[in-house]
């Protein structure tokens, strides 16, 4: 798929506002590839990261523990300035950091949160659909050896560097696509 096609696309889901998908560079999701894509249209670049998607697959209703499909945003990033490997709970940092980066026992949120909020109207957002009251992230783990395999309770899994790297790139608002 050419980036400028996914950007026009995404353009039309959101009312033809261009602004949305053209000012900023904006993050695909490839659940299939378990890639993820920070794509600068104007740049015509990308960086690509291994991530890991839910174990269940691509979906957007609560409680699924799937991975939701559709156009994002970024509504909040979490975690700015705290070490690498820093352990979340509920946001919030707990003091602790993750030392075994192969951890599959717990499910743990490591290093940055970049949390999801649907734009899509009862597809992503709203009722039993809404991303973002289901606790979407974008986050770090402590289960980095798996980083590649569908694995995840939902959000979306990244090596805790590279994490850090995107979410030093990315703005509040930025668009995520996920497929």
């Amino acid at each position: 798929m050419r980036w400028q096609d996914l950007n026009r696309e995404v353009a039309a889901k959101l009312g033809g506002n261009h602004a949305l998908a053209e000012q900023r560079p904006f993050i695909f999701i490839d659940s299939r590839q378990q890639q993820l894509h920070c794509i600068d249209i104007e740049a015509e670049n990308d960086h690509s990261y291994p991530v890991s998607t839910a174990e269940n697959g691509i979906g957007n209703r609560l409680d699924s523990h799937k991975t939701p499909f559709g156009i994002h945003r970024i509504r909040q990033k979490v975690g700015g300035g705290q070490p690498v490997g820093a352990v979340f709970e509920a946001r919030q940092p707990t003091g602790r950091i993750a030392s075994d980066l192969d951890n599959r026992e717990q499910d743990e949120i490591t290093s940055r949160i970049l949390w999801l909020d649907g734009l899509e109207d009862g597809v992503n957002r709203g009722g039993v659909y809404d991303t973002y009251s289901r606790y979407i992230y974008i986050h770090g783990t402590s289960d980095e050896k798996r980083i590649g395999e569908p694995v995840s309770g939902g959000c979306i899994r990244m090596r805790n560097a590279d994490v850090i790297e995107l979410f030093d790139e990315v703005m509040l608002n930025d668009l995520v696509v996920i497929r």
